[in-house]
């Protein structure tokens, strides 16, 4: 047996299950589980709860996979269970979504016996996006705000704050207009891209002294607030 055999074979060739094999494979999910854990811990904003999912989600496919084995009612059985985990859970953000499939990919592939393959492809996925974070590929553009502001009914808003857009942001983009408090106010939902020394406290408050002192409320990008799978 090659080197090649050891490292991308199975060590169930005949698809069977022994005590041994389950329990290298089990030990080899977690620890993989952890490592993808512990990689999305780095970069990415995170709850206790989810990191642990992750940490476990491989070790829970794997066994699944192990049960099925080659079962086919049985497998279309568990990817409606899976289907229905997924629409009953909250929304979550792309990165989530991807750590999730990529932990549930481990999980396939160590229950599989696949063991070498699962450590190569989850150690070139993490330190992909690993690297794609620190040199910021893929992200949107720098200094974008998601901007509401309220206007009176009686305003007419249409260019209204375009010359302070002007001054403060390199784009400036109305998405949206909302009436509220039963008809009496507008609200602009904007989507900006501020200056490189574009002071935001200046830009709001020249906006306060048009639309009579009412809310104004500015967020982080839009794309970041509404990235949902």
């Amino acid at each position: 047996m090659t080197t090649t055999d050891i490292v991308f074979g199975t060590i169930m060739p005949n698809g069977t299950i022994t005590g041994l094999t389950f329990i290298i494979s089990i030990l080899c999910s977690l620890a993989i589980g952890v490592y993808i854990a512990f990689m999305y811990t780095i970069k990415n904003d995170y709850t206790g709860s989810f990191v642990m999912a992750l940490a476990l989600i491989p070790a829970i496919v794997q066994v699944i996979i192990m049960l099925v084995n080659g079962n086919i009612g049985a497998g279309v059985a568990v990817a409606g269970a899976f289907s229905l985990i997924r629409f009953r859970s909250a929304p979550g953000s792309g990165k989530e979504i991807t750590s999730i499939f990529l932990s549930m990919a481990a999980g396939l592939a160590t229950g599989m016996g696949y063991i070498g393959i699962a450590v190569i492809f989850v150690v070139i996925i993490t330190l992909a996006n690993l690297i794609f974070s620190n040199i910021n590929m893929f992200n949107g553009a720098n200094g974008e705000k998601y901007l509401k502001i309220t206007v009176p009914e009686g305003l007419d808003f249409e260019g209204i704050f375009d010359d302070i857009f002007e001054r403060y942001t390199n784009k400036a983009e109305l998405m949206e207009v909302r009436t509220t408090a039963m008809g009496s106010l507008y609200r602009l939902s904007y989507k900006v891209v501020l200056r490189a020394k574009a002071s935001t406290k200046s830009m709001l408050d020249e906006m306060r002294e048009r639309n009579g002192n009412l809310e104004i409320i500015c967020s982080r990008s839009i794309a970041s607030k509404t990235e949902e799978l």
